[in-house]
């Protein structure tokens, strides 16, 4: 399921100083949250922040040009960090003004950041003894988790009301994306390094499921391939990688369905029973709440052109 951000409402057009990357700020005293607006097809526009910056698109299309990295398409429902002084250029390919591109940017002190990852790796070391809590510009561009989608809502609400407690509410909704942002990275990180698996339990354990999805996976069996008390596995997968065990394989198992799914001659019950679920309406149900639709839907709108 795509995780979009709230509406924000669009700027009154005789507030409007430019139709390219129009900009409202709301500055605090650890971040400032931008919106930024265009209302005309244009291409390589240039826009660079001195902090990091946490993007998201709110409506349109945007084709993102970032130093070292191939072109990539920026729709609603995802998040783009950038790290300071490094410039964007960007196409807005689409933008008209009954079409307009909206996108948020969070700049945050370097200060604040400093501080969340610091706290991190002194109380809440990672299991490997080499791996520090940092962010990950490689993997810069993702979809937002349901979580991430919650908390940058919060802290454009913050931003934007401006209550008595604003910066206090601010600092501490950013420090928990930071964590969130990180735990995506790290697990997504950890799942396509397989060099990893000999040195991390956990990395070992996310390729076991990978490779076992037709399989009933059930935490005890996951617990002693990490060699950890149920506990102590369940508590630093949820604290690394931002989920349960539970919820990585499930998430796992709907992924390799909607993949089954493409093939129009695929059965629903077929797939359900490939990947291990003994009740099919168990499946079903599961896939609508993570997909956003059943997967008889899935499967038809998939397959479509066939």
């Amino acid at each position: 399921m795509q995780h979009k951000l709230n509406p924000f409402g669009l700027s009154r057009a005789e507030s409007l100083k430019t139709l390219v990357e129009n900009r409202t700020a709301y500055t605090l005293q650890n971040c400032e949250l931008n919106v930024f607006e265009t209302y005309t097809e244009s291409y390589r526009v240039p826009l660079v922040f001195n902090d990091l910056v946490i993007t998201s698109m709110l409506r349109g299309k945007k084709v993102m040009h970032l130093s070292g990295k191939s072109e990539f398409d920026y729709y609603p429902g995802q998040t783009v960090i950038v790290p300071p002084s490094l410039c964007m250029n960007i196409d807005f390919p689409e933008a008209t003004s009954d079409n307009p591109t909206q996108c948020i940017a969070l700049a945050i002190d370097p200060d604040q950041i400093r501080k969340t990852i610091t706290y991190l790796n002194e109380f809440f070391p990672k299991e490997a003894a080499a791996s520090l809590w940092q962010l990950n510009f490689e993997e810069c561009h993702f979809q937002n988790s349901e979580d991430i989608a919650g908390l940058i809502n919060k802290v454009v609400r913050i931003c934007s009301e401006r209550s008595g407690a604003t910066d206090i509410l601010a600092d501490l909704t950013l420090k928990e994306l930071l964590v969130r942002i990180m735990q995506k990275q790290h697990l997504k990180s950890l799942g396509a390094d397989l060099s990893e698996q000999n040195r991390n339990p956990l990395a070992y354990v996310l390729h076991y499921i990978k490779t076992n999805l037709n399989e009933k996976i059930n935490i005890n069996s996951l617990s002693d391939k990490a060699c950890m008390s149920k506990a102590t596995f369940y508590r630093l997968f949820k604290r690394e990688l931002g989920l349960s065990p539970n919820e990585f394989i499930l998430s796992e198992k709907i992924a390799k369905a909607k993949q089954l799914l493409s093939n129009p001659k695929a059965k629903v019950a077929a797939v359900s029973y490939e990947l291990g679920f003994s009740d099919a309406n168990y499946f079903i149900r599961a896939f609508k709440k993570l997909v956003g639709m059943t997967p008889g839907h899935y499967q038809l709108q998939v397959n479509a052109g066939f």
